[in-house]
């Protein structure tokens, strides 16, 4: 990555440097760089805090950064319309650090962004739910049975994720459990990738694929609970942690169902 991104980061994280403001996911030369920034957007009376998580490939700022949003006070579809909007803006600004003008062009133009009205087609027939069922939030859990080449799996994981908009949590330790959030289309690709592409190492050393992955649980996400923001790798290192993260991340039935058997 160059001198000047990073550069850009140190100054965002000192611009950004109010509790939760900005923190990073990932560090890497060759992978790039993952953090996300908490901004708030809007008029005082309505002001919304949103959530930016920024990927800066090593070729950046030769290239758009991958851009992701999350809000509690939007729907999926503002927060999409959002992504796609800093994305367009993004492509104009290709070859200088961008991050910084991406961040105070939302602000002052969230507004605009948000309050543009839903084509029709979103909407269903009079009387009946407006709700798309590709649209729902769904929650998969999956069992991994080992990770010989642990951190070159993990970043495999968390760049399907990445790609695939799905969020959640990857719980290391005593069990190997994937916790993944997003549209049951997303979930059914991820699971695809998880099987059929290389992603470990067998006892020689050679690539293979995940023959030993079970899915413990997949079903739509619970009307009262809201959507993880990001993915975040977690280690466990007793039964008592794993509990208190399913606890964190509002889950407790799911670990009471199918994590307390698996450590008895």
């Amino acid at each position: 990555m160059s001198e000047r991104a990073l550069e850009e980061i140190a100054v965002l994280s000192a611009i950004y440097c109010g509790a939760g403001q900005f923190e990073w996911t990932q560090r890497s030369d060759t992978e790039g760089n993952i953090f996300h920034i908490q901004v708030p957007v809007g008029e005082s009376s309505g002001r919304k805090t949103v959530t930016l998580l920024f990927h800066l490939p090593a070729e950046y700022p030769s290239c758009v950064p991958g851009i992701s949003v999350s809000c509690e006070q939007l729907t999926r579809r503002q927060c999409e319309d959002i992504k796609q909007s800093l994305l367009t803006k993004a492509s104009a600004l290709v070859s200088e650090p961008m991050v910084h003008e991406l961040v105070l062009w939302l602000q002052q133009n969230a507004e605009n962004i948000t309050d543009v009205e839903q084509p029709s087609r979103h909407r269903g027939p009079p009387g009946r739910s407006e709700i798309h069922v590709d649209e729902r939030v769904w929650t998969a859990l999956l069992l991994i049975d080992h990770m010989r080449s642990k951190a070159k799996y993990i970043k495999t994981v968390e760049k399907w994720t990445w790609d695939l908009e799905l969020t959640g949590r990857l719980f290391t330790g005593q069990l190997i459990l994937l916790l993944l959030q997003g549209t049951r289309r997303n979930i059914k690709e991820y699971l695809h990738l998880h099987k059929s592409v290389k992603v470990d190492v067998d006892s020689a050393g050679k690539k293979c694929k995940e023959k030993m992955m079970s899915v413990l649980c997949e079903r739509p996400l619970s009307e009262e609970r809201k959507q993880l923001s990001v993915f975040e790798v977690k280690e466990c290192s007793s039964a008592e942690e794993l509990k208190k993260e399913f606890d964190l991340v509002g889950q407790s039935e799911l670990y009471r169902e199918f994590v307390r058997t698996l450590l008895q």
